[in-house]
């Protein structure tokens, strides 16, 4: 990505703003230049455009700039902790950090600081990563365009006046803003893809246990998971490698060794995929799908054809199930995990005067403490779980979750990776969905499936839409740990894609107005 310093103080990235994650890990690591001057001139920038963004929920100014002062001082003794450190980072606000609060966009857990890292939180720290602060997000994870969040929306950089994606649509919004050049969200049913997609960023969804849970406040347990999200593929894939691998304090977590998704994604660099059989997923596509969206689909699968790549159309038939699956599925789980914030152990209580009971207490706080979204899904979830209902619903649910992951596995024995649109349109206005839920859950229509399956799954950008000029992604998918395969066709792209442009893809993002 090219630098640049034009523009006044905020409206554009600086010269050390406007670097790449990989970028600078190479100048602190060289000492062209040190990891507290990169993170000044981030939170600098940060601070000057969140009143138009609202990217963040919490910064700590004077945390980040220690952290970076030890990044610098492990470097001056010779014993830096991982390729990335000093680097900064957005992290999402649903992964526990005992130094800053832990809200999941939520008035249930405002102000609340856990005790406990989560291991993604630790692991970050373990490898000198400095964390600016926690992203703002659909509560509790619940959402397509972080509307839903407690302390208002975030806006897309590409235009303030649409949705960045959701649920992880402050992580996103800070990379395409140039707050941060790395950032961590989560995925349950398409809440790093989908953000990535729309905020002309990268984003990855790690096959399910490849990165730990532990401290990952939970929405939906079978589905959620972190993963990271850049401005690159190769970004994205060196914090891959800080974050993945296996945890004892994760049951679901997998005990296997990391895919070496850094040399996948150099390797990929290099524009060659002769040898990769690339599936395109036949019901991913027609009516629902943007013009745009659907001409840069085409012209990214002739782009990978003109790598090298066999292209070949795949059938995966129960895919057209996969959105009602999850939303028995999803909420059911939601439904259980939520059932925790009771008023009685942390978080908010409203009610409790000396005169009410526990249930009342309890029933006040809940109803002040979730927003509309949250209780939809409870609703749903727990109706799905109720006597009478279970196997006609949650029952039925899972076994055709059992069918798309038999689809994934019977495409994966004819292809390396599979490719669709990350979501059928470009980022829509705020509001324009907020009384429409389906019209919302439709954003997740392509990455849902990767979810239920647990597969691994990449946005990368591919382009402007013709009709908006607003970003679109393309989604690769991959067999469970074989996440390495998404970076290296995803590089191979990119490396295609900004080839054959003049300006850099978010060297495009409109630079925004200084508060």
């Amino acid at each position: 990505m090219t630098s640049t310093t034009s523009g006044p103080e905020g409206s554009g990235p600086t010269e050390l703003t406007g670097l790449t994650a990989s970028e600078l890990a190479a100048k602190i690591a060289a000492g062209e230049v040190s990891a507290v001057e990169v993170t000044r001139a981030h939170l600098d920038r940060l601070e000057a455009l969140e009143p138009a963004v609202h990217a963040f929920l919490h910064v700590d100014r004077e945390a980040a700039l220690a952290a970076a002062s030890r990044a610098d001082e492990e470097r001056a003794d010779g014993t830096p902790p991982s390729p990335l450190a000093g680097v900064p980072l957005a992290l999402k606000d649903v992964l526990t950090t005992t130094d800053m609060p832990t809200t999941c966009g939520s008035r249930m857990l405002e102000g609340w600081t856990p005790p406990y890292d989560s291991t993604v939180a630790a692991r970050l720290r373990a490898a000198g990563v400095v964390i600016l602060g926690k992203t703002n997000m659909d509560e509790f994870a619940m959402g397509s365009s972080t509307e839903n969040s407690a302390f208002g929306p975030t806006r897309n950089p590409w235009d303030t006046d649409r949705v960045p994606g959701g649920s992880g649509g402050g992580s996103s919004a800070a990379l395409a803003a140039f707050e941060a050049p790395l950032a961590i969200g989560t995925d349950t049913g398409g809440s790093i893809r989908q953000p990535a997609a729309v905020t002309g960023t990268v984003g990855v969804k790690p096959t399910y246990g490849g990165v730990s849970r532990y401290g990952l406040v939970a929405f939906s347990s079978s589905l959620d998971q972190a993963g990271p999200c850049g401005r690159t593929v190769l970004d994205t894939a060196m914090l891959h490698e800080v974050i993945a691998g296996h945890d004892p304090m994760d049951s679901t977590s997998v005990d296997a060794p990391v895919p070496k998704v850094t040399a996948a994604a150099r390797e990929g660099a290099t524009g060659d995929l002769r040898g990769v059989r690339v599936g395109v997923v036949r019901e991913f596509g027609g009516e629902g799908y943007q013009q745009g969206v659907r001409d840069s689909f085409r012209a990214a699968v002739d782009t990978l054809t003109s790598l090298g790549a066999e292209v070949v159309e795949v059938s995966c038939p129960h895919f057209e199930y996969a959105l009602g699956a999850y939303y028995l599925i999803a909420p059911s789980e939601c439904s259980s995990n939520l059932a925790r914030f009771d008023a009685m152990r942390y978080g908010l209580r409203v009610g409790d005067d000396g005169t009410r009971s526990t249930e009342e207490v309890m029933s006040l706080t809940r109803e002040q403490g979730f927003g509309p979204e949250v209780k939809r899904r409870i609703m749903l979830g727990t109706y799905a779980l109720s006597s009478g209902y279970y196997d006609a619903y949650y029952g039925q649910a899972q076994k055709v979750r059992t069918l798309i992951t038999r689809d994934f596995e019977a495409a994966f024995a004819q292809v390396d990776v599979l490719v669709s649109p990350t979501t059928p349109t470009t980022a829509f206005r705020i509001g324009e969905r907020v009384d429409d839920p389906m019209a919302m859950y439709l954003a997740d229509l392509c990455t849902i499936p990767s979810n239920l399956a647990g597969n691994a799954a990449m946005s990368v950008p591919s382009g402007l839409s013709a009709e908006d000029g607003m970003p679109v992604g393309l989604q690769i998918m991959a067999p469970p740990m074989a996440d390495d395969r998404l970076y290296r066709v995803g590089a191979a792209y990119e490396a295609a894609r900004d080839a054959a442009s003049e300006v850099p893809l978010l060297d495009r993002v409109p630079r925004l107005e200084v508060a």
